[in-house]
């Protein structure tokens, strides 16, 4: 008897287990729209198998639509066109690998619901392979639109932008953004973290755990790090604290942010191998939160909302493609968010 109640016990938490893992994968939907498995996973603290077994047990009540790595809520329950659409949409980011992942998957999921095709290629950071890359898409004649992540420094930005305005189809910019208003006959449309506003929120948390001398490590040659270098300016005369320690040593700061992840594992490494302890002697904070749950202690990171980034793309893709001109031409900035962990809480926050 002792044993068949213990069990049922047991049978009983692991049915609430997964009553609440549903009711929070069903939340998420509902707030953004689609699902990564890893990303569930790593928040719910569980395998990607259970997080793939509990997918399959809502998708067979018809309450997601399962896709290849994730979720997305399924036809009937978004806010879809008033007609079922045909489209066929190319798709050329700069790598295949880090940061990109998730955008696609965000896009392939939008797409997946929409009834919308996404062909996607690899390209490079060099403006060059950028044009191939496009040139063919638009050469074989068979997407009606396009997201692209060209490379938009230097010289040659400008150059780039009235090349693709000059395209033959529409053209939607994700996690890019034209520098100026430009005179061409057509503006361009953009979608994109807003990267700033990520590293503001990152200073002014710092700032709340008691920090006042704080640091930004930048990544060299990224397009995200003009945008953080903005923020971090804005949130230092916010809060009336000194911009002046950027890629600067570590001696004498109380605090530091990383762009990305893996610079940020390596210079946690590093502050332990001299006896800095973190948080207490040095409190860290990523960009980007591909990894830094990985680190130990795990770091507090800004998590760009790249899901999302990418579904709102085709979304705003089908829109142009529907209405045409009638719709005036927009930006759009999706905020970051804050995912706390133990590499930047004070010892009052952690008792």
């Amino acid at each position: 008897m002792v044993r068949s109640r213990s069990v049922g016990n047991a049978t009983n938490r692991t049915t609430l287990f997964q009553v609440q893992r549903h009711d929070r994968l069903l939340t998420e939907l509902r707030r953004s729209g689609a699902v990564r498995v890893s990303d569930l996973a790593r928040d719910l603290g569980v395998s990607e198998l259970t997080i793939r077994r509990d997918i399959a047990a809502l998708a067979a009540r018809n309450l997601v639509h399962r896709v290849h790595g994730g979720a997305t809520l399924p036809a009937p329950i978004r806010s879809l066109p008033a007609r079922r659409t045909a489209f066929t949409i190319g798709m050329v980011v700069p790598s295949l690998d880090f940061y990109w992942p998730p955008i696609v998957a965000g896009a392939r999921a939008a797409g997946a619901a929409l009834g919308v095709n996404v062909q996607l290629r690899g390209s490079s950071y060099d403006p060059e392979e950028d044009r191939r890359q496009i040139g063919r898409l638009v050469d074989a004649g068979q997407v009606q639109g396009l997201l692209l992540a060209p490379s938009l420094d230097g010289d040659d930005a400008d150059r780039m932008i009235d090349w693709i305005t000059r395209l033959p189809v529409p053209v939607i910019l994700v996690e890019r953004q034209p520098r100026r208003w430009t005179s061409t006959p057509r503006q361009i449309e953009w979608v994109r973290s807003d990267h700033g506003l990520g590293l503001e929120i990152a200073v002014h948390h710092l700032y709340e755990q008691g920090h006042r001398r704080i640091g930004l490590r930048l990544s060299g040659g990224s397009p995200t790090s003009a945008y953080l270098l903005q923020g971090w300016r804005r949130a230092c005369a916010d809060l009336d604290i000194a911009d002046d320690a950027v890629n600067v040593p570590l001696k004498g700061l109380s605090a530091v942010i990383v762009h990305s992840d893996p610079q940020a594992i390596v210079l946690a490494q590093n502050a332990a191998d001299q006896g800095i302890r973190v948080p207490d002697d040095l409190a860290i904070v990523s960009y980007d939160d591909e990894v830094a749950h990985l680190a130990e202690p795990a770091l507090t990171a800004i998590r760009p909302p790249k899901n999302h980034v990418g579904r709102l793309a085709v979304e705003l893709m089908v829109s142009r493609l529907l209405d045409g001109d009638k719709r005036p031409a927009q930006g759009v900035l999706v905020a970051p968010e804050l995912v706390v962990r133990q590499s930047s809480l004070s010892r009052r926050v952690r008792a």
